[in-house]
């Protein structure tokens, strides 16, 4: 692969990359099929264009153990850690202590801080934070694993059903979306059972989905709120985003599944812009976050989840989104590499 040529006064870095065992990419990527590829796109992506703009990346597969960080962070002592983990010990809810970690090594690095990771990771506590500061959120409870379903009054069919910590669509179908207390009991046990953990029912919010990509720390920039479409839904399906709406080629091009540029009314797209900067300073996030919306037909914008750390493949919607505002792929890596030294040193 032939190495671009740094642009004069770039600084080259050294950049330990974190990725999830498993998550390295194949050194031979013709062999892979396209639903392969698909799965590792945004390790790709960032290795290979951290090595276009002339870095020095190392990749380190973390499971279960901090002692191999320490090493490689005493015996390389690279210049950032790029976080790409989202869970530890297989664990989503533990991947903010690898960044307390980094933390206590005193070593910058890329994305979200542990306390927003932390908020945003639940759910349920992101909303209750995000109810103070006026922020539309639908009605919610939670049904703690093990619990049978006591639905208040105020909870009214259809509702949807989803883990209260797991993210990327993960437990998420069409039967997510309940319209009676049978389907409701069903599902939340299915989330106790195979999911495993809390559940988190709230109001089913018919509308438009809508994400709204933030990057900064104390500075933000909002980029162009973005949409999934859905062009081929089935009959008695509701349009949302499912595991295999996310992840499945073969179904995205088969129910027409795509993303673009939310066409909003000046107004409306105002008000988007000015919520996400207060949900990304509310949770404490940094770095890059993705926020996620149901957009009502009364133009209304109910806070769904924030996702810090998220997907980051060129071909994604974060990244999309950046190319709209004029950010390349390059330079977006770039920033995201500036905001984490930026941090380090304050």
């Amino acid at each position: 692969m032939s190495r671009a040529r740094r642009r004069p006064g770039r600084r080259r870095l050294r950049v330990l990359v974190l990725l999830e065992t498993g998550r390295r990419p194949p050194d031979d990527l013709e062999a892979l099929s396209d639903q392969e590829r698909y799965d590792f796109k945004m390790e790709i992506d960032v290795l290979t264009t951290l090595e276009t703009l002339g870095h020095e990346a190392q990749v380190l597969e973390v499971k279960h153990e901090l002692g191999p960080i320490r090493q490689a962070l005493y015996e390389w002592k690279p210049h950032i850690v790029f976080n790409l983990i989202e869970a530890f010990f297989g664990l989503r809810e533990l991947d903010q202590h690898v960044v307390s970690y980094l933390e206590l090594l005193r070593v910058p690095y890329t994305g979200c801080n542990p306390r927003g990771l932390v908020l945003a990771r639940d759910k349920a506590l992101a909303k209750t934070i995000l109810t103070y500061h006026r922020v539309p959120v639908p009605r919610f409870d939670v049904v703690h694993s093990g619990r049978r379903v006591r639905r208040s009054k105020q909870l009214t069919f259809p509702l949807i059903v989803k883990s209260l910590t797991e993210e990327a669509s993960v437990g998420i179908a069409q039967a997510s979306v309940v319209w009676d207390q049978a389907e409701l009991d069903e599902r939340v046990r299915f989330i106790h059972e195979s999911i495993t953990g809390d559940a988190l029912i709230e109001e089913f919010i018919d509308g438009r989905e809508i994400y709204v990509g933030v990057l900064g720390n104390k500075r933000l920039t909002v980029l162009p709120p973005w949409e999934l479409f859905f062009e081929k839904t089935s009959p008695g399906a509701v349009a949302i985003a499912t595991e295999r709406v996310k992840h499945n080629l073969a179904y995205q091009v088969k129910h027409g599944i795509t993303e673009g540029e939310a066409d909003l009314e000046p107004a409306v797209r105002a008000k988007l812009i000015a919520v996400a900067k207060r949900i990304y300073r509310s949770l404490s996030l940094e770095g890059y976050a993705r926020l996620d919306f149901r957009l009502r037909a009364d133009g209304t914008a109910f806070f769904i989840e924030a996702n810090p750390n998220p997907e980051i493949a060129r071909k994604e919607e974060f990244a999309q989104s950046a190319l709209k505002a004029g950010i390349k792929y390059e330079r977006l890596i770039e920033t995201i590499l500036a905001l984490g030294i930026r941090r380090g040193t304050m």
